[in-house]
């Protein structure tokens, strides 16, 4: 088990380029680190979570499209600064929501967790394996060259993000696209994650209090993964 100190030193080494935060001086991501968890599938009490979740976006958009619910138009924003397309690449709540009305598919207990909780509290939040990372995060815009391990046509892949564009990266390379939109291989979770780092991003109109309750939130759930389950969050303004 990783102890607390490891936790808290990697989250304290995390960083958001000034390039980036030049884009939306609004920006905060809360990093919530936690050891401890005991994984494993799908199971009754994440379904029944996730169902809830969904119960609740569906209620949320009253037949909407998601792009009129705020913190959805904010990320879309967010994306046309650094010359995305949000109709072709959607940031990852906007992308859960339009998936709710047939329902979301089931990955395992923690992506299952982290899922509900994203739509309940309409935040884009990423789930990531820790103990996969090669160094603390850095929130950066991409030179275009770092490699992102993907799949396509059913075969693992190196991409490369466009110039300019809005990555997570560790030492190795890419680990989530566009800012929240798509997750690397390498650092995703899997059945056998026991160490977990979640991201939660925000842009106005979502208040640092409302962040900290959806981290509230997740946490609640995942302390029920482990008799001893550890947790350190950071809370990071891009332009403070």
């Amino acid at each position: 088990m990783t102890d607390i100190d490891t936790l808290e030193k990697f989250l304290a080494q995390t960083s958001i380029d000034p390039n980036v935060s030049a884009l939306r001086p609004d920006y905060r991501v809360l990093l919530l680190a936690v050891d401890g968890l005991t994984p494993g599938p799908s199971d009754d009490n994440s379904d029944a979570f996730l169902q809830a979740a969904e119960t609740k976006a569906r209620e949320a958009l009253a037949g909407r499209p998601p792009e009129e619910l705020p913190h959805v138009a904010s990320w879309r924003e967010a994306y046309r600064a650094f010359g995305a397309k949000p109709q072709r690449t959607r940031n990852s709540l906007e992308a859960l929501l339009r998936r709710v009305e047939d329902g979301l598919p089931r990955v395992n207990r923690l992506t299952d967790c982290y899922n509900a909780v994203s739509m309940l509290h309409q935040i884009p939040l990423g789930g990531e394996d820790l103990a996969r990372y090669a160094s603390s995060p850095r929130l950066i815009r991409a030179d275009g060259t770092e490699p992102f391990d993907t799949v396509a046509g059913g075969e693992t892949v190196i991409e490369h993000p466009e110039p300019g564009e809005v990555v997570w990266c560790d030492s190795e390379g890419v680990t989530c696209r566009r800012w929240n939109w798509r997750q690397g291989r390498r650092t995703q979770l899997r059945e056998d994650t026991t160490t977990a780092l979640f991201i939660f991003d925000a842009l106005d109109p979502m208040t640092d209090e409302a962040v900290h309750a959806a981290a509230d939130d997740l946490v609640a759930h995942l302390t029920s993964f482990g008799p001893s389950v550890a947790v350190t969050r950071r809370l990071i303004a891009g332009n403070p």
